[in-house]
């Protein structure tokens, strides 16, 4: 996949607001691509995290451990929709498994790719981290009004 196609996806994420175009440029370079069939599992619950994922193509299933030890069905995500950011600012386990639904392309950025990135691009790394935790915000602020 081209650069200039994977910027176009990732300007499209609230994770990459306010990057210059020469920052969201630079990310798209380190952003790998990775071609999943149908029923292919991304990541498990409880694996480490390493790396983050934006849905270019396709969607996937979020699946949580129920009480009965059972997979359910949690949410869904469609592209351009993103996971995994929380990898990217700690090293903890995964709280969800991701199943692929259909076929689908996703653009995995690593931890190591974003230190890459924090190294030449500071501002651009800080806005990136501000916007993980505007998501990380509004996640927990929707979760609490589901509780409530």
């Amino acid at each position: 996949m081209e650069v200039a196609l994977k910027q176009a996806i990732l300007s499209k994420s609230p994770l990459f607001d306010n990057l210059l175009r020469a920052e969201l440029t630079a990310l798209a370079e380190l952003f790998t691509v990775r071609v999943l069939r149908q029923g292919e599992v991304v990541f498990h619950e409880g694996d480490i995290g390493d790396a983050m994922y934006v849905i270019a193509d396709g969607g996937v299933d979020i699946l949580v451990r129920g009480s009965d030890g059972e997979m359910e069905l949690f949410g869904e995500l469609y592209a351009p929709q993103f996971f995994g950011e929380m990898a990217l600012i700690e090293n903890e386990c995964r709280s969800a498994t991701i199943r692929v639904k259909g076929d689908a392309t996703l653009l995995q950025l690593t931890s190591g790719h974003l230190h890459s990135f924090a190294e030449k691009y500071r501002n651009g790394f800080t806005w990136v981290v501000v916007n993980i935790a505007r998501v990380l915000s509004a996640r927990l602020r929707e979760a609490n009004r589901k509780a409530a």
